[in-house]
């Protein structure tokens, strides 16, 4: 994972990581998202990230969607609660084509009132969407439990109300407030001389004008856990049960990081799978999942069943739970774990742009990116005792908040 940063003199870095490939990947990272949004315009940064694609100075929609798709690339873009990103795979000799457009939109968009209107229509549609999805809304408002009126609880899409309140002006000074140049980083994964990079870089963005205004992100309120019991129009039961956890600064993050995979991370191996889905043929899905963000975390486990099922579900997943608290794991489950855990991160860096965009936003956040070999030996000095540590703070249920939607009678 050896790779190279130049920083331009606005503060933009350019990270760089060679690979033997006709094929090129390419992302501009931005450290802004939903959770940098005012309280009354909840969806701002996802709505801004639609129209990046729709015109700019010297580009319409269409010479935006055509600038990479007539040379056979692919664009796109997503916001979370703390980054936006822009992404393209292209062939190597479409470097500074791809970056140009990068800089295109993101930097000299215009934003005018005809295609805000029209995308408004289509994120209004999006949000229906979504509700009609329990398994996902489920989760959103899971989050909105545990966050309690803070931005990081909020959609990331926003509420029909907040999208259709929308100005130029707020777009502006959401832009002027959050697209800080310091805090931004466009990641290329490609067979070039870094030389070669750099030269595209400062051609395409050298230009763009500094902003290194100080960061004004709100810390996250007390969170007290809750239950809540909602009853919704669906034909199946779909609960959420999990806290607030560990920044990823904080000294557990990568050991957390582990138990999580072995309670019910990827694979069908997890212990929640193997004992409710495979040994008592309970729920579909259950899985467990934890992210760290700058200053918090989100730790939740997932399931859908009957509504029958569910206490029994409940009851079954909190044994687990219990496991985890009570034992320690022995040498060879904690070697077989690290060993899961090791070999699902070295086959993930076969996907190249999930790779870099990753790449880009380590550099974000911690200013540096590790290697391979530093990744592995941080999850191999997680210790027995660390786990036993992290379970009994996180698998607390004096802690843990539950959601609940249940079909109507």
């Amino acid at each position: 994972m050896e790779y190279q940063v130049h920083t331009l003199d606005n503060g933009i870095r350019i990270l760089h990581k060679s690979a033997a490939s006709s094929i090129s990947h390419a992302c501009i990272i931005i450290n802004a998202g939903s959770r940098d949004e005012d309280v009354h315009k909840s969806g701002l940064a996802h709505f801004i990230e639609h129209l990046l694609f729709k015109k700019t100075e010297k580009r319409n929609t269409s010479q935006i969607l055509n600038r990479l798709e007539l040379v056979g690339a692919d664009l796109n873009a997503y916001t979370t609660k703390e980054y936006t990103c822009v992404h393209a795979s292209f062939l190597n000799p479409h470097l500074e084509r791809s970056l140009d457009l990068f800089q295109d939109i993101v930097f000299h968009s215009v934003f005018p009132e005809d295609e805000m209107n029209k995308e408004m229509e289509v994120i209004l549609d999006e949000i229906s969407s979504y509700q009609d999805q329990p398994d996902e809304a489920v989760n959103d408002d899971f989050e909105d439990l545990i966050f309690d009126g803070h931005s990081l609880g909020r959609n990331i899409l926003g509420t029909p109300l907040s999208v259709k309140s929308f100005t130029r002006d707020d777009i502006k000074a959401f832009s002027e407030t959050n697209y800080r140049t310091d805090e931004i980083v466009i990641g290329i994964f490609g067979n070039y001389n870094f030389k070669k990079v750099i030269k595209a870089a400062e051609k395409t963005f050298a230009h763009i004008k500094a902003n290194t205004s100080p960061r004004k992100r709100e810390a996250p309120n007390l969170y007290h856990p809750k239950n809540r019991l909602y009853k919704k129009p669906i034909n199946q039961a779909h609960c959420v049960i999990g806290s607030r956890s560990y920044s990823f600064h904080h000294k557990h993050k990568v050991g957390f990081l582990l138990l999580n995979n072995l309670l019910g991370g990827t694979g069908m191996s997890s212990r929640l799978n193997l004992e409710i889905r495979e040994k008592h043929g309970i729920a579909y899905t259950i899985e467990s999942n934890y992210t760290p963000l700058s200053d918090t975390g989100i730790f939740s486990i997932y399931f859908g069943t009957d509504t029958e099922k569910i206490q029994r579900a409940t009851k079954l997943m909190f044994r687990e739970l219990k496991k985890l608290r009570d034992n320690a794991l022995g040498p060879i489950q904690l070697h077989q774990a690290k060993q899961k855990f090791i070999g699902q991160i070295a086959l993930g860096e076969e996907n190249r742009m999930s790779l870099i965009i990753s790449m880009a936003k380590s550099l974000i956040d911690y200013g540096r990116v590790d290697t391979l070999e530093e990744v592995f030996a941080k999850i191999n000095a997680v210790t027995s005792s660390q786990v036993l540590e992290i379970a009994n703070q996180m698998f607390n249920p004096e802690n843990l908040t539950t959601l609940l939607f249940e079909p109507h009678d």
